[in-house]
């Protein structure tokens, strides 16, 4: 029978090479299957991982749209890396990160024309935590599977995932 054992200290070795080999097997893979479908793997690997960092036509407006991009989402994983230490699976983020971008949109626009300094800070707040009259903010959403974790032991996972798709269909209903 195999035996899983935890090594008393991580390889140095492998703490750098796997993000690396990572990105490698992703472009061998993603290239194989760029290739069954009939497009050149090259080109397509290319297009996705070298032209928006370094081709002059695209990465002047690339760069700072995956900064943009990129914010949000190491945000998050900061906040389910903290959860996931602790042995709590967040598999909701996207729904956390909905709500929380409408609250905080809503905070703004709340004090549509009004111009501040403090306005800012209030949707970041609201978007974080939670606005006022009730509204979820990111915070508040993260609650709903905790609670009924605590109260009625249903499966976080579960919970926190299917919260996402309430939490697109209130993004669809408040934008349309």
């Amino acid at each position: 029978m195999i035996r899983l054992e935890k090594r008393p200290q991580p390889s140095k070795v492998w703490t750098f090479a796997t993000p690396i080999l990572a990105v490698l097997l992703t472009m061998v893979f993603g290239g194989i299957m760029f290739g069954l479908i009939g497009t050149s793997p090259l080109e397509a690997i290319r297009t996705i991982f070298w032209d928006p960092l370094f081709h002059p036509q695209f990465a002047a407006f690339s760069r700072p749209q995956l900064l943009v991009k990129a914010g949000p989402l190491i945000l998050i994983a900061i906040g389910l890396s903290i959860g996931f230490r602790a042995g709590i699976w967040n598999i909701g983020a996207e729904g956390q990160y909905i709500i929380g971008a409408i609250c905080g949109a809503g905070a703004g626009l709340a004090f549509y024309p009004t111009e501040s300094a403090l306005i800012l800070p209030l949707m970041i707040v609201a978007g974080a935590l939670g606005g006022w009259a009730g509204a979820l903010g990111g915070w508040a959403w993260a609650m709903i599977p905790a609670v009924l974790k605590v109260r009625f032991g249903t499966n976080e996972i579960l919970v926190s995932l299917m919260l996402v798709y309430v939490a697109e269909n209130i993004l669809a209903s408040v934008s349309s």
